[in-house]
């Protein structure tokens, strides 16, 4: 593996954050529309380049293969990383892992052929087990007091059984439709996965200021999620039925209206799956004017 190096860009006395993150996959894109949404998003974005600028000129993004990225963090090639919680266990990397970032959920399972004789992993004593997770498949067994050869293969780990080079697999599913389109079946669980921003733990301390800005908008974006904004005017005589129907995280907050009519405006932040059925009783309570907005962030 080829570490980049660091870059020594001339901004100010503020320290730059680098941030690595995928170049492709199935994270790729969820994490892109999350920086997205979170202000950083790439200025050259039209260039195939190893390092993009950012509307922040102290945050640079760094692209890199996933399973490389919990290196380049631990060695200081970046301060921060995004990447599966998998990746991270498989280089055994020494990092701090700040933040979930409720995606890419996948679990890496122990897999055999639907007709195979084997129903456990202890069933695999002598066995062969075919994956892209070596690390991490030869520390379960090893758990388990199971020897296992390993048989480390760099991708279409679900044929190995069918093609006679091992008795199992360990790889990583999130439907478990391709298990089922190569005729396997897990038998066990290895570890549960999920996408992490990781942090080079001395960066953490030097950098502590932005890299919690980072962080600070990663979180108002996913609390947003899901959520959405309504505003609404009611008539006072009507506000404790509208009040006793509306949801909202901390209750609904009411304003007085510069109208002849004796109107409160009323606003609250309600889960966006309960906002059909919502609008109606809000109606029938006696809200008028209602508007639903999205929420791009929103910070506690």
């Amino acid at each position: 593996m080829t570490v980049p190096e660091q870059s020594t860009p001339d901004r100010s006395n503020s320290p730059v954050v680098r941030l690595a993150v995928p170049n492709k996959g199935r994270i790729a894109v969820p994490i892109m529309e999350l920086m997205e949404k979170s202000g950083l998003h790439l200025l050259d974005s039209g260039e195939r380049r190893l390092i993009s600028r950012t509307p922040d000129p102290h945050i640079e993004v760094l692209f890199a293969r996933p399973i490389d990225i919990p290196e380049y963090v631990a060695n200081g090639a970046a301060d921060l990383g995004i990447t599966g919680r998998d990746m991270v266990r498989e280089r055994g990397s020494d990092v701090e892992e700040l933040l979930d970032l409720q995606m890419g959920s996948a679990r890496l399972v122990l897999a055999v052929s639907e007709d195979s004789r084997y129903s456990s992993p202890e069933d695999l004593a002598g066995a062969r087990v075919a994956t892209e997770f070596p690390a991490i498949t030869r520390e379960y067994f090893r758990t388990l007091g199971v020897r296992v050869t390993i048989v480390p293969v760099g991708g279409a780990c679900e044929a190995t059984p069918y093609l006679g080079i091992s008795d199992a697999i360990v790889d990583l599913v999130s439907s478990g439709t391709t298990l089922r389109q190569n005729h396997l079946v897990p038998i066990a669980e290895v570890l549960a996965s999920t996408t992490v921003l990781i942090a080079n733990k001395a960066a953490r301390a030097e950098k502590r200021e932005k890299i919690d800005e980072i962080v600070l908008a990663f979180e108002s974006v996913l609390r947003a999620g899901g959520q959405c904004y309504l505003m609404m005017n009611v008539h006072r005589s009507c506000l404790e039925e509208v009040k006793s129907v509306l949801p909202g995280l901390s209750g609904p907050t009411v304003m007085e209206v510069a109208s002849k009519e004796d109107l409160v405006a009323v606003h609250a932040v309600v889960s966006e799956e309960r906002v059909y059925r919502l609008i109606s009783q809000l109606k029938r309570a006696g809200a008028r004017d209602i508007l639903v907005m999205s929420i791009q962030r929103m910070i506690r």
